[in-house]
């Protein structure tokens, strides 16, 4: 008995190794699947990138937040458009921005300790032409790969009307990239909670 137990006991793992592991799964759940957004539509298969990555989606016309992946409504394509998104503890990064193209009804976003978010995201977003139609309200709070570089980039959503910056370490310069800010987008309410 006492061979067994020894033969069946696992070494260690090394420092880190886990977190490697959630880091590579993480990657693949954002890896973004082009020929579905051809199949199902800009708005289903961002829903499940979402959805898969731990965020939630609200439709338009519903005021229910959908975040169970295996209940997704179906019916014809196009009939369920994504009008909101709470990225709040989710693993979306930049590798899956690409499911943001297309989405024409998004008037609002939250990124809320999103680990993997950082400047690049933001900048990606801001260029995502159809956001920069509808999105309306952003919220980023503590994601701490954001530095002013991110939220300069944001200069660039003209229909902004709402942006809420709270626990973001990575901004040094406020009082000059909130000015910048504010220069190019003057109808754009700020709220700050930074220390």
């Amino acid at each position: 008995m006492m061979a067994l137990g020894t033969l069946l006991r696992k070494p260690p793992l090394p420092p880190g190794s886990c977190r490697s592991f959630w880091g590579w799964l993480n990657a693949v759940f954002n890896k973004v699947d082009h020929e579905r957004i051809r199949a199902v539509g800009p708005d289903r298969a961002a829903s499940e990138w979402l959805l898969r990555c731990g965020a939630r989606v609200r439709y338009q016309g519903s005021p229910k937040w959908q975040q169970d992946y295996n209940a997704l409504p179906t019916g014809p394509l196009g009939r369920y458009r994504i009008e909101a998104i709470s990225a709040t503890d989710s693993c979306i990064m930049y590798r899956g921005f690409d499911y943001l193209d297309g989405l024409e009804h998004v008037r609002d976003i939250k990124l809320e300790k999103c680990m993997y978010i950082q400047d690049q995201c933001l900048q990606r977003l801001s260029e995502t032409s159809s956001l920069q139609r509808s999105l309306q309200q952003l919220q980023i709070i503590s994601c701490g790969n954001v530095t002013d570089t991110g939220v300069l980039a944001l200069h660039r959503l003209a229909n902004l009307k709402y942006l809420y910056l709270s626990d973001l370490p990575g901004i040094r310069e406020k009082e000059k990239t909130f000015r910048v800010l504010q220069q190019a987008l003057p109808k754009l309410e700020l709220e700050l909670d930074l220390e």
